[in-house]
């Protein structure tokens, strides 16, 4: 029988770092991916002369070498850095809203970013730099959480890191509302909600503040050659470090133990019985206690169930054969809404007919070669919060999706005066079908579990002990301790893959 100190299921971003993580402290790891290449919704595809991005509109928290952020920090530790050809995205986002009649282009860097907001909100000044006093509070209580793995010191917590304790029950808007920030500040501040999945009357602060802190005030970068360059660049390291990756090769099965029910084995598709005592499995507790394990402690069960599934995705993706500047597309990030009321657009986004919401991205503002001379690429994604997908029946579904992204098309060439739709020359559509279909998501599920008061960043990483109910299995990726997210993926696979570590030193 073959035998592994630990088995890494899916090669996604989170299980690709646990398992460098698993090497790095000598354990002898097998990696096990159902598809023919790393990187799960980390890769990108082409169609005719255009290569696009699947996913990844630009990587948060990465910063330079002199202003490292913790994604740079983590990869530099994987030894991955190197590896990669970065490019620097250009400014924060453009953000148009119609109801509120709001169009508001925000750059990189605190100081600017307080300007800017100055300027489009007077006397918005002395609370936006308020949030930024509190929200560096907050990510330096976070690095303490995470060096003790969640195991806090409660007197430590209030006498420390006293603003992340009063803060941490509350919601974006309360905060900002105790700030006194006024309406259009806040509005704007709040744009980059629907890349978390929540409205930010439920969306825990902590939560939000860290992620814009880590994103204005470092920067944030992109692969020249996309996502999947981080991925190939993470796989090339598990077989410097002596790791296997299995391709073409499906986990099937978890095996457990009779007697104190933890991880025995795994059996993959082809039949093969691998002897191992640790899992970790970057996929959804959903698919792994409901299809691959037999036997469930009926805490998981109720625990699985009482989450939230977060958006399910749908990205329209365009080759056009004019330049950005020939079609009047400014930007790098767009985010056009409805209206900045978030709970009202997250209400309008539980069906297919009531959601116009859309992140839309041109990666030429930021990498004017990433597509031949003379044009330019367009990826549009929005997420729907039901599973109103499951409604269209086989015979309309062709007809809904080509009406989406028509639907897309119009908003986008409206708000922003872009001309775009005759000079399409490539198209690809991506519905909850196709994320389902391709990383076998419940749903087509793109964000994992979302971020409820009960259940958020906070809670998870403090509860991570609890968590462990199954002896020697530890999930990383979307589903897991850090939510969605590229960079919330990776610090999962670097959290997982540290405590597993731990746990197999322990057993001796």
């Amino acid at each position: 029988m073959i035998k592994y100190d630990a088995v890494v299921i899916g090669a996604g971003n989170g299980g690709l770092v646990a398992a460098i993580r698993l090497l790095q402290g000598g354990a002898k790891v097998l990696l096990v991916e159902k598809h023919n290449i790393p990187g799960g919704f980390a890769t990108s595809f082409r169609r005719g002369r255009f290569e696009f991005e699947a996913s990844l509109h630009e990587l948060n928290d990465f910063g330079t070498a002199d202003n490292a952020g913790d994604v740079r920090t983590l990869f530099d530790e994987l030894g991955v850095t190197d590896k990669i050809d970065w490019i620097e995205i250009p400014e924060a986002y453009r953000v148009i809203s119609r109801s509120e009649g709001y169009d508001a282009t925000m750059p990189f860097g605190i100081e600017a970013f307080i300007k800017k907001m100055e300027k489009y909100c007077p006397g918005s000044e002395p609370s936006v730099r308020k949030f930024f006093q509190l929200a560096d509070d907050i990510r330096t209580a976070q690095a303490y959480t995470n060096s003790v793995n969640g195991n806090t010191d409660s007197k430590l917590m209030v006498k420390k890191y006293g603003n992340f304790v009063r803060t941490g029950s509350y919601s974006v808007n309360e905060v900002l509302a105790a700030l006194k920030m006024p309406q259009k500040a806040a509005d704007i501040l709040n744009a980059y909600w629907c890349y978390l999945g929540a409205h930010c009357d439920d969306l825990s602060f902590i939560h939000y503040a860290s992620m814009v802190i880590r994103y204005i005030s470092r920067g944030a970068s992109m692969p020249k050659a996309r996502s999947h360059e981080i991925s190939l660049a993470l796989a090339e390291r598990i077989y410097e470090l002596g790791g296997d990756i299995l391709y073409n090769t499906e986990a099937v099965k978890i095996l457990t133990d009779e007697k104190d029910g933890g991880v025995a084995g795994v059996v993959l598709s082809d039949g093969t019985h691998i002897q191992t005592r640790h899992v970790i499995a970057n996929c959804a507790p959903h698919v792994v206690f409901g299809q691959m394990m037999d036997k469930v402690p009926e805490s998981e069960i109720r625990a699985t169930n009482a989450r939230k599934f977060a958006g399910r995705g749908f990205t329209l993706f365009l080759g056009l054969n004019k330049s950005a500047d020939e079609l009047g597309i400014q930007n790098h990030n767009y985010f056009l809404y409805d209206t900045m009321n978030t709970a009202a657009q997250y209400e309008a986004m539980k069906t297919i007919e009531g959601n116009s919401v859309q992140a839309t991205v041109c990666l030429n503002r930021a990498y004017p070669e990433c597509s031949p001379e003379g044009t330019s690429m367009l990826y549009f994604t929005t997420l729907y919060m039901t599973d109103c997908w499951a409604k269209v029946s086989p015979r309309d579904y062709y007809k809904v999706k080509n009406g989406v992204a028509d639907r897309m098309i119009r908003r986008f060439e409206e708000d922003t005066g872009a001309k775009i739709r005759d000079s399409i020359e490539e198209i690809s559509i991506a519905a909850p079908m196709t994320y389902a279909r391709y990383c076998g998501h419940p749903q087509g599920v793109i964000y994992g579990y979302e971020s409820q008061y009960w259940d958020g960043l906070t809670p998870r990483l403090m509860m991570m002990g609890e968590d462990h109910k199954v002896r020697g299995l530890r999930f990383a990726g979307g589903y897991s301790m850090r939510l969605s997210g590229y960079s919330s993926a990776y610090f999962s696979g670097d959290i997982t893959g540290r405590q597993t570590v731990g746990d197999i030193k322990r057993e001796g």
